[in-house]
């Protein structure tokens, strides 16, 4: 069943501007939606904070700073942060939007990675923490549900809800941030006041997973998993993985050290002990397939391929610059495992060839570098993006067209409720698109709200009227009726607003309908039923008998109510609805002979009787009541009058 389905969110539009469409992911903090920005026509992530949480400052705060830190990391690895704001309840972030899946959602369906692939996404994730460290901030989250990887190889860190300030020492009042499997010995024992070699271990634990296809710590509590990470090492992925090079047994390691200062100092450090690792890693030992790979059964021995397809022009990650520790030194200094296997003796070449060994690497990197401008180009040199060019004016547009090499396409017009006249409402290829260099790209341009006049539909039937407006592009709006000595009954009298005025296409138009001439409505209670329904359809009305009768002055069967009543106006056709008399309502009569006249009307009145007094000559002057005329006992009908004879 689909879940966005139920979703409150899902087909509304934030903020006037973000059109929430379908729900992608659920977490803690927030709920993430895939949303289209009506403004710049292009599909985004809508990360909307749950509205519980948003009563919460703390929440509400550590929730803009996410926006506020991702904004100022402009790095191909990091998911962006476009914008941030509140639309009543709802706090959101507008992102950027990866579609493909989660390095969760490779882990679930591959078990187990090739090293080849293993590092072909930890390079860019330490390329994107890398840039956030010498950026001044920690993620503080990491976990293989915040790496994201595009349908087209790219693969970006996001979620930074949890980051913090490098020299931000922050109290949480003992509070843990951070997903448990992943916590840093140093995040469990002083919360807040973590530094960037957190990131670094929970980026040598997602290896250890990618590698191994399982977690290096598990257990029935959190509690047990905080206890391993604070008093156990994390094992060597060979020990689950027969066969593994050595050299990766190091790289977790050496990033997983539970004295902090063992480790790489930041994501920097920890990227140029993974490329040393691939670089002293042969094809074979790239491709080891492990035997926890869901894969490996059904899988085509020859298969080379990274998770992540290498001819997608995959970001490279940061380099490491010149100023920083010397790689090797970063190498030896983070190693945790004490005797490192020997190095193959090396094999010393005769006399006559030393002099050639310059020349064979001078060669060797040339022949190299000829290859690797040859792929980039192949896969990127050779392409460029289409740059942002909704909502710009034609002349803007074409001057972004230029400077970024391309060519100006076909450019059309069409009308826009939500772009102004003049500016772009979509391109073709659309904004951020892959294209050639020298390509073309089309540009549709807005001609403003498109207005259309009120047609004249005074005579028209309304069905006849509606189909009209529809086709002038408008819409029936309200209806209103009233009664027209001239114009037919389901006529249109007159249109609001008037014929011939200007409106936007797709305004509703208000109709007023003739009912025709109107018709005085007869008496017709204390009829019987057929004499009554003869009277109405004589006057041009149609007839309902009520189910249900009542109790009436009138006589069982005849008419004891109308609706409407007499001299109200219907129209010709109208229904007029008639209630038919049970008779009236018999009760007994109370006997009052004996009694005052002033207690024998209480009495009588009491029991739903009209009294009369009959006095004559004798009883002028007298207060008893000597005679009355229905006996007590009798029943007489309910509201009847009874006649009492005073003596």
């Amino acid at each position: 069943m689909d879940t966005t389905l139920q979703d409150p969110l899902v087909g509304q539009v934030l903020d006037g501007r973000y059109r929430v469409d379908a729900r992608i992911a659920v977490g803690g903090m927030a709920t993430v939606y895939r949303a289209l920005d009506t403004r710049l026509d292009r599909v985004l992530a809508l990360k909307v904070m749950h509205p519980a949480l948003a009563v919460d400052g703390v929440f509400v705060e550590r929730f803009i700073r996410e926006a506020k830190s991702v904004a100022r990391l402009a790095h191909p690895n990091v998911v962006q942060v476009f914008d941030q704001g509140t639309d009543g309840s709802y706090v959101y972030l507008a992102m950027e939007y990866v579609a493909g899946c989660t390095l969760r959602d490779v882990l679930r369906d591959r078990g187990a990675l090739q090293p080849r692939a293993a590092l072909d996404i930890l390079e860019p994730v330490l390329a994107a923490l890398g840039a956030a460290h010498r950026a001044g901030f920690v993620h503080r989250d990491m976990k293989p549900e915040n790496v994201l990887i595009g349908d087209d190889g790219r693969v970006k860190v996001a979620d930074f809800g949890l980051v913090r300030s490098v020299d931000t020492v922050t109290s949480t009042t003992g509070a843990v941030l951070g997903t448990v499997s992943y916590l840093a010995p140093e995040q469990i024992e002083q919360p807040g006041a973590a530094d960037a070699r957190v990131d670094v271990y929970a980026c040598g634990v997602v290896l250890y997973e990618m590698l191994t296809g399982d977690k290096p710590h598990d257990g029935d509590s959190p509690a047990v998993v905080l206890y391993k990470h604070l008093h156990e090492d994390v094992p060597p992925p060979s020990a689950a993985v027969p066969g593994l090079a050595y050299e990766l047994d190091e790289l977790v390691a050496s990033a997983t050290a539970r004295n902090p200062d063992l480790r790489p100092y930041d994501a920097v450090a920890l990227l140029a002990h993974a490329r040393e690792t691939r670089a002293a890693l042969s094809a074979d030992q790239l491709d080891v397939m492990p035997p926890q790979a869901l894969s490996a059964q059904h899988s085509n021995a020859d298969d080379r391929t990274s998770v992540i397809p290498r001819a997608l022009n995959l970001q490279r990650p940061l380099p490491v610059h010149e100023d920083e520790p010397d790689p090797e030194a970063v190498y030896h200094r983070t190693s945790r495992l004490e005797t490192p296997p020997p190095l193959p003796p090396r094999r010393r070449s005769g006399g006559l060839s030393a002099p050639r060994g310059p020349l064979v690497i001078v060669a060797a990197v040339l022949l190299v570098l000829g290859l690797g401008v040859g792929v980039w180009y192949i896969n990127s040199g050779q392409f460029t993006k289409v740059p942002p060019l909704l909502a710009k004016t034609e002349a803007e547009a074409k001057d972004r067209l230029g400077d970024a090499g391309l060519d100006v396409g076909k450019v059309s017009r069409a009308y826009s409720d939500t772009v102004k006249r003049g500016k772009v409402i979509s391109t073709d290829p659309a904004t951020g698109a892959r294209i050639r260099n020298n390509d073309s790209v089309s540009l549709v341009i807005s001609r403003g709200p498109e207005t259309v006049k009120v047609p004249d539909l005074q005579g028209y039937k309304l069905d006849k009227a509606k189909a009209v407006l529809k086709d002038s592009g408008l819409e029936p709006g309200m209806e209103t009726e009233e009664f027209n000595d001239d114009v037919p009954q389901g006529f249109v009298i007159s249109v609001n607003p008037g014929k011939g005025t200007k409106v936007r296409s797709g305004s509703a138009i208000e109709l007023t309908v003739s009912k025709g001439s109107p018709v005085d409505v007869p008496d017709v209670t204390g009829e019987s039923l057929a004499d009554a329904r003869a009277d109405l359809t004589e006057a041009g009305l149609k007839v309902k008998v009520a189910s249900a009768r009542v109790n009436s002055e009138f006589d069982a069967g005849q008419v004891a109510q109308q609706s409407p009543t007499e001299g109200k106006q219907a129209a010709k056709g109208d229904t007029v609805t008639l209630t038919l008399s049970k008779g009236p309502e018999m009760i007994e009569v109370p006997d009052v002979v004996g009694d005052s006249v002033d207690d024998a009307k209480a009495a009588l009145e009491g029991a739903g009787f009209e009294v009369d007094e009959d006095r004559g000559l004798l009883g002028l002057f007298g207060d008893t009541v000597k005679k009355q005329s229905v006996e007590g006992g009798e029943t007489a009908p309910k509201g009847s009058t009874i006649t009492i004879t005073i003596r």
